[in-house]
């Protein structure tokens, strides 16, 4: 993605009134207006907190940026001198209004006011572990921090630069290290209250033993890191493949919740505006294949916080091509103004612009031919894993890869002739809706 100068500046100014109408029409997030996703940026703001009572950011004019982590002061260091950035990072914070709404974060921590704090928390931030808290799994510590900046002006711009995402990418791919490494498993203690195997996180999640492959005789139930902890699998015959003898049922691709579900998608549209629609050739980044897919049908479906975090085949069929796509990681579509818990509210434009992993799979069944999944990065997602190669032939329910490290959201891309009924268990596609199982029936085809 190249974010050109006048490009900035056009966003700038096109979405200058949306952001002013934000400032009235914003939830306060007082009120509690977070969807079930917010968990993981409201556990995260907590996690903030909790790392400003330790240790709150100095006065900016103390300048202790030569003790930062490489990647940290690498970042600086592309802001400071870069003309177009170091006007955008200055101005998405003070374009964060100073009405009471916005003098804090979402969850009442004193707002960070400019790009030096924001790099000196990171700097914190990425070297350690998550503990855990009651407001379920802590997945987005930086994406706190940016939040109300995320929805500003100079912030929309910013967060799409390429120069800025690849920097962002070095720095939570530095936390990925740390977060697979021993020294992480200090978390995975039993306090009662912060330890991830404590008496409120077992509580949170009470099948943890019986329905995941641990080992609760071992220190660390038998982890070997916090990113082993997060990527853990289901115990065999939990999670059953639906009617794995019949082509004409799709599983499901992940233990996820429906949040949108498309027809007639189109090759380009404007995917920026409210609605938020798919544009196909934004999402495959121009891939030749994806021509195949003009009036077809998009399934997409988010992750919770506690969810199980593997991808799995919805169909048995060769893998065609696999493709790892860069892209943003806290890029919102302005038209939401300032989402308390972003880009929650942004998920049908992020499968446009953000990190993700695309396979392309020819289905056994010729009633579905080739087909798409797409795997879409949110914020501290820094890694979207896929684990097969092109010409492997995979079974319904297989593994392909996942998320290490966070929740996300994905989508199933299907042909136009392909004609598909959905089982969503009874709900509409929303932010308020509940996960169905991975493997289980998701649809079956006509």
């Amino acid at each position: 993605m190249k974010t050109k100068w006048y490009f900035s500046l056009a966003i700038a100014s096109v979405f200058a009134v949306t952001v002013a109408s934000a400032q009235v029409l914003a939830p306060s997030p007082a009120k509690g207006a977070f969807a079930p996703t917010g968990a993981w940026l409201r556990a995260d703001q907590l996690a903030l907190q909790q790392v400003g009572q330790r240790s709150a950011p100095p006065s900016t004019s103390q300048d202790d940026s030569k003790t930062w982590l490489p990647v940290v002061q690498e970042f600086k260091a592309l802001i400071d001198n870069d003309p177009e950035l170091y006007m955008l990072f200055t101005q998405m914070f003070e374009q964060i209004p100073s009405t009471p709404l916005y003098l804090n974060d979402p969850v009442g921590n004193p707002q960070v006011r400019n790009y030096r704090d924001m790099l000196r928390l990171i700097n914190q931030i990425i070297t350690q572990a998550p503990e855990f808290n009651k407001t379920d799994l802590v997945g987005f510590p930086i994406n706190a921090i940016v939040n109300w900046a995320m929805g500003t002006p100079a912030g929309a711009a910013a967060f799409l630069n390429e120069k800025v995402n690849r920097q962002l990418k070095k720095i939570l791919n530095q936390w990925a290290v740390y977060l697979r490494s021993a020294d992480s498993l200090a978390v995975l203690n039993k306090h009662p209250e912060k330890g991830w195997l404590g008496r409120d996180a077992l509580q949170a999640m009470p099948t943890l033993v019986q329905d995941f492959e641990v080992k609760p005789d071992s220190p660390h139930f038998g982890f070997t890191s916090w990113d082993d902890f997060f990527t853990r699998q289901f115990r065999e015959g939990h999670r059953p493949v639906a009617s794995p003898t019949d082509d004409n049922v799709i599983a499901n691709a992940c233990e996820s919740a429906p949040y949108k579900l498309a027809k007639n998608v189109k090759w380009q549209d404007q995917y920026w505006i409210k609605d938020q629609p798919y544009s196909l050739s934004h999402m495959m980044d121009g891939d030749p294949l994806a021509h195949q897919f003009v009036g077809g049908t998009i399934y997409q479906a988010f992750l919770s916080a506690t969810s199980y975090h593997r991808w799995h085949s919805p169909v048995s069929g060769r893998i065609v091509k696999t493709r790892l796509i860069d892209g943003s990681y806290y890029a919102q579509t302005p038209a939401v103004g300032f989402d308390p818990a972003g880009p929650n509210e942004s998920q049908g434009y992020i499968t446009q612009v953000a990190s993700r992993g695309l396979i392309f799979i020819e289905a056994d069944n010729p009633k579905i031919g080739l087909m798409a999944v797409m795997f879409v990065g949110m914020a501290e997602v820094s890694s979207n894993d896929i684990t097969v190669y092109e010409g492997q032939h995979v079974n319904k329910g297989d593994q392909l890869g996942m998320f290490h490290f966070g929740g996300s959201t994905h989508t199933l891309i299907f042909r136009p002739q392909v004609k598909l009924d959905f089982d969503l268990r009874g709900q509409t596609p929303g932010l308020n809706s509940t996960n169905i199982p991975v493997r289980a029936l998701l649809a079956t085809v006509r």
